[in-house]
């Protein structure tokens, strides 16, 4: 039995209601919090920094995954790892060094991670598959929360699928945006190991019943 992990992502969350939120995704069947970090360079939009993921990271009893879409994340990656991050996703068009930062995430004891926005292609992947610990495949354009699922991505996550079985890589692939009950099956059946959820959870009626309506779906 394949056991799909499911990453509510933050930025979808109540935050007036943060806390209450945070607890939510504590008492239900999720496995990781997915919180995106945006710089409004990288990406046209700004979410959190790091007093908030500081606050979550207080009350966040699952793993958290942070996913980094700001240039030069470099920088940072020292400041999230003692933030209580643990996976740090850089994306690859960031990444001038891709190899040396993926060497400093692990450096810091966190797993590396690196995302592909919708245009960038998989091949680019072949040279560091070994040395990533987990692949985010980007199923909307990154930036805002609540977009429509970009139908290409069934294919990509094959073709990462089998970059990583070429390889014996040990890669997981997680997908971000988009995701729902009517593609989650899918999308696990083509090689998905994570499934970010963000508004479909958050504006569900009962959040906690979607996520684990999400999770019998992708078993």
């Amino acid at each position: 039995m394949k056991n799909t992990l499911i990453a509510p992502s933050v930025l979808a969350a109540d935050f007036a209601n943060l806390q209450r939120d945070i607890e939510m995704i504590n008492q239900s069947e999720a496995d990781w919090f997915h919180i995106d970090i945006m710089d409004g360079v990288f990406v046209p939009n700004i979410s959190f920094g790091m007093p908030v993921l500081e606050a979550i990271h207080r009350h966040a009893k699952k793993t958290i995954d942070v996913h980094l879409m700001i240039i030069d994340p470099d920088r940072y990656i020292k400041t999230f790892a003692q933030l209580g991050a643990n996976i740090l996703t850089v994306h690859y068009e960031a990444c001038t060094h891709l190899h040396r930062t993926l060497q400093a995430i692990k450096a810091e004891g966190m797993k590396a991670g690196v995302a592909l926005n919708p245009h960038t292609n998989i091949d680019l992947l072949e040279d560091v598959i070994n040395d990533i610990d987990m692949v985010c495949i980007m199923s909307v354009n990154p930036g805002f929360g609540g977009q429509s699922f970009i139908e290409n991505t069934y294919a990509k996550v094959e073709k990462l699928k089998a970059l990583i079985n070429r390889k014996q890589a040990s890669t997981i692939i997680e997908i971000d945006g988009g995701v729902t009950d009517k593609n989650a099956a899918q999308l696990v059946q083509a090689g998905a190991d994570v499934l970010v959820a963000g508004s479909f959870v958050f504006k569900a009626a009962d959040p906690i019943a979607t996520i684990s309506n999400l999770k019998q779906l992708t078993q």
